[in-house]
């Protein structure tokens, strides 16, 4: 469960949701342009990310035309439904003086970002939650 009590790992539904975009729009490319999780204390996001990239991957393989993937959020912000408590950032927003801290699944999604790939050594910021899958 997120921090907002959304239930997280669905990733058969982002897996299929993928399939059928892909479908409805006839085969042509699509963009992710929000997948992310409310987690302040960072615990969750890491597995959440890398699990989810590795279900797109999966939906790509077997022919979906992902063009584009933007994880919600780079920083926390305001959500309209819920104000400034939920905590969806890569990166912390202190309110109080607006200075930004890289989370560690900010260090996480930037090895993957750089290497194209999720791989053992990008999952060594997520604290080793890695199973040994790989995709590139």
């Amino acid at each position: 469960m997120s921090d907002l009590g959304w239930e997280i790992y669905v990733l058969e539904g982002f897996y299929r949701v993928l399939k059928a975009a892909s479908q409805y729009a006839g085969g042509r490319e699509i963009i992710v342009t929000e997948n992310g999780i409310a987690d302040s204390a960072d615990s969750q996001r890491p597995g959440f990310l890398r699990d989810h990239l590795l279900a797109m991957h999966k939906a790509i393989q077997e022919g979906v035309r992902v063009s584009g993937y933007c994880h919600w959020s780079l920083l926390d912000n305001f959500e309209w439904a819920e104000g400034y408590e939920p905590r969806f950032g890569l990166f912390e927003t202190d309110y109080v003086t607006l200075k930004r801290h890289m989370r560690p699944s900010g260090r996480m999604f930037a090895m993957i970002a750089e290497s194209n790939s999720v791989t053992d050594d990008s999952l060594v910021a997520d604290g080793g939650m890695g199973d040994g899958e790989s995709a590139k």
